[in-house]
């Protein structure tokens, strides 16, 4: 498992005075101030956010030591972690950290190997996960749902995905 989960991603400045975006990955937006000081994945940085407040469509927050929006933009992009000690248990049975996901075995509901999970994401409309191919090639990308994905056994390490039916392409 993870020692670090991603709970943040800095976006683009936000004003002049040093504020910036900030798109929150928790379940609760606004608790991601809460954890403490937030890493950077490997660790060598940390950040303290002293202030935080919604936007439209992102957070807005105040970071210590940041106080012009050029130090603001040099901070675009930058991912944020928490060490997992820090994040509440899990308490229901089918609620995981996406980082758990990282690196399991993707099945098909017989048993076939498709490959391993390389990303979860989320552009507005619903998580999807990412699959890098066994035998190589374009990656696979399907909803993160339970009809397309109906088991995650973390501890066997794998996902069971539904695979979408193949249609023929029409000639016209």
């Amino acid at each position: 498992m993870a020692e670090r989960i991603r709970v943040a991603r800095i976006g683009a400045a936000h004003g002049i005075r040093g504020e910036v975006r900030l798109w929150s990955f928790t379940e609760d937006p606004l608790a991601v101030a809460q954890y403490g000081p937030l890493e950077t994945e490997d660790g060598a940085r940390q950040f303290e956010i002293e202030a935080l407040r919604p936007g439209k469509d992102f957070l807005v927050a105040r970071i210590a030591g940041v106080t012009d929006r050029s130090a603001a933009e040099t901070l675009r992009n930058v991912d944020l972690f928490v060490p997992r000690d820090r994040l509440p248990p899990l308490e229901e049975a089918d609620t995981f950290y996406h980082a758990d996901l990282i690196g399991l075995a993707a099945e098909s509901e017989d048993g076939e190997v498709l490959g391993s999970v390389i990303a979860i994401h989320n552009f507005g409309a619903g998580d999807i996960i990412e699959i890098e191919p066994a035998g190589g090639g374009p990656t696979l990308i399907v909803p993160f749902n339970e009809t397309t994905v109906p088991t995650v056994d973390i501890e066997t390490g794998r996902i069971v995905v539904v695979r979408p039916i193949e249609t023929e392409a029409r000639g016209e």
